[in-house]
């Protein structure tokens, strides 16, 4: 009868030792400080504008950020200026008549297709690029 009381009482202890090791973590095992959570903010935050832009070199179509005043092209490593509507003219060839853009107030514009240069004058002018389109839209008021 002592022998199953004594064994009754070292079963307890195993059970109490065991409990107590599972309520913590395992041994070897550090709990990771994690940082403050960062603060919510309350105002809106403008996040920019992206924009599109064809690489002059080759011909693939680059994403940069509007208000970029230059764009290094991924693949070909072209840098390339940037644009903005106002900036820019149109014009038809004089050779192959494929209408070419060029910066405004350029005196002449080399066409990409034919390599034939066309002199830019008041009568072979067109209206820039953001008249033709009208007011530029943006994202917010696209929502």
């Amino acid at each position: 009868m002592e022998e199953i009381q004594t064994q009754k009482k070292e079963e307890q202890k195993h059970r109490e030792t065991a409990e107590e090791e599972e309520e913590g973590p395992p041994p070897g095992w550090e709990s990771a400080v994690l940082p403050p959570p960062i603060a919510t903010v309350t105002a809106a935050v403008e996040i920019p504008e992206k924009a599109q832009m064809v690489c002059g070199s080759c011909r693939r179509l680059l994403s940069y950020l509007r208000g970029s005043k230059h764009v290094k092209c991924s693949s070909c490593q072209t840098v390339n200026l940037v644009l903005e509507a106002n900036q820019v003219g149109q014009v038809n060839c004089n050779n192959c008549k494929l209408l070419l853009m060029y910066p405004y107030g350029a005196p002449s514009v080399r066409c990409s297709s034919c390599n034939s240069v066309t002199d830019i004058s008041e009568n072979n002018k067109r209206p820039p690029w953001s008249e033709q389109q009208g007011p530029l839209k943006s994202l917010s008021s696209i929502r």
